[in-house]
């Protein structure tokens, strides 16, 4: 099998309502790196096709085409620091689905940001 690079043999592909408010958040919150971002041909300003990477994982992202609608998810994502990245989130505009707390598992919360999109996050001490 020959995959790409930057690609994972399975990524999520979040079909948005706001990829630019979606873009913003995950730049802000998680320091996404931007690898793809090609705008719809019709010049609405919208996007056909965004790629970002965060720590190394691929999410493919784009604006929700009509004959589809929207396709958001909830995603699990491991960061340094909880605290710190639940506070990111919230300045850029998430709503609170679970408080910071300490689970066997780690740090965790749970937040929806501007798109839809509901993220657990979550940091695991050494």
């Amino acid at each position: 099998m020959n995959i790409p690079k930057t690609h994972q043999a399975v990524m999520p592909y979040l079909m948005l309502d706001g990829a630019q408010k979606f873009t913003d958040f995950i730049k802000a919150v998680f320091n996404a790196e931007i690898t793809h971002q090609h705008p719809r041909e019709d010049q609405t300003g919208l996007l056909r096709h965004g790629e970002a990477q965060i720590s190394g994982s691929t999410i493919m992202y784009c604006d929700a085409p009509e004959p589809w609608g929207t396709a958001v998810s909830n995603l699990f994502v491991y960061v340094d620091n909880a605290d710190e990245s639940f506070r990111k989130a919230i300045e850029a505009g998430a709503a609170v689905v679970m408080d910071l707390s300490n689970q066997d598992y780690g740090r965790t919360c749970g937040v929806k940001d501007t798109t839809g999109n509901v993220w657990w996050i979550t940091s695991v001490s050494a």
